[in-house]
């Protein structure tokens, strides 16, 4: 039942950060750049926004964009952070997937424990690679702004990035760990037993009653 609940929070974790990391993908207020000083930047009216797909012009009377199509000829932390994420946001739809078919309270068929165990622990895996996938971009991209362009803050969709990597990380943790330590079974006559020390072959009945009938 422990394991159950475990295993059921870290799938929620896994979905909430999933979405999380789709959003912070799609969203482009990664960071918010400025020339001068950030006071001294909204005094003048002078800030401007930049993430994986475009660099933004933000002030009271205009708010215009450039996408970024130049794909040779953007920065290496750009395109790493778009591929990492962009990664990241379809593993999380297999990983969810293979999670949520391991539940107990899901059947396919007369399939063993061991097998939900594998998909299981997969599904973990999967989802521990996503979380990977954005941090590495969370933490390289704003490197990589501070080094081209100076000042900056960080940005709406670079805390929801932090987020949901730290959501995916933990609920991935969580899955594999619940699924590697499920107790293994073993049988006594026509009962199904479980125990983390192994398989245990009992005594045949019928051999202990001819022992005692010949005592």
């Amino acid at each position: 039942m422990a394991n159950t609940c475990i295993q059921f929070t870290g799938f929620l974790l896994g979905c909430i950060g999933w979405i999380g990391i789709i959003i912070a993908t799609a969203t482009n207020d990664w960071v918010v750049t400025c020339k001068y000083g950030m006071n001294t930047c909204r005094k003048m009216d002078e800030l401007g926004a930049k993430g994986l797909w475009t660099e933004c012009v933000i002030s009271t009377a205009l708010y215009h964009c450039i996408s970024l199509t130049q794909i040779l000829d953007l920065p290496a932390y750009i395109q790493t952070s778009r591929a990492l994420m962009i990664t990241g946001s379809i593993l999380g739809l297999p990983a969810v997937a293979l999670v949520l078919m391991s539940m107990s309270c899901i059947n396919l068929g007369s399939e063993p424990e061991s097998a939900k165990n594998k998909r299981s622990v997969l599904g973990g895996i999967l989802i521990l690679i996503t979380a990977v996938c954005g941090i590495v971009s969370t933490v390289w991209f704003p490197i990589g702004v501070h080094h081209d362009q100076g000042l900056m803050s960080f940005g709406f969709s670079l805390y929801l990035g932090w987020v949901g990597s730290g959501l995916c990380l933990l609920g991935g943790s969580m899955i594999t760990c619940c699924a590697s330590d499920s107790p293994a079974p073993y049988t006594d006559s026509s009962r199904l037993y479980y125990s983390k020390q192994g398989v245990i072959n009992p005594v045949p009945p019928s051999t202990n009653h001819a022992k005692s009938a010949h005592v």
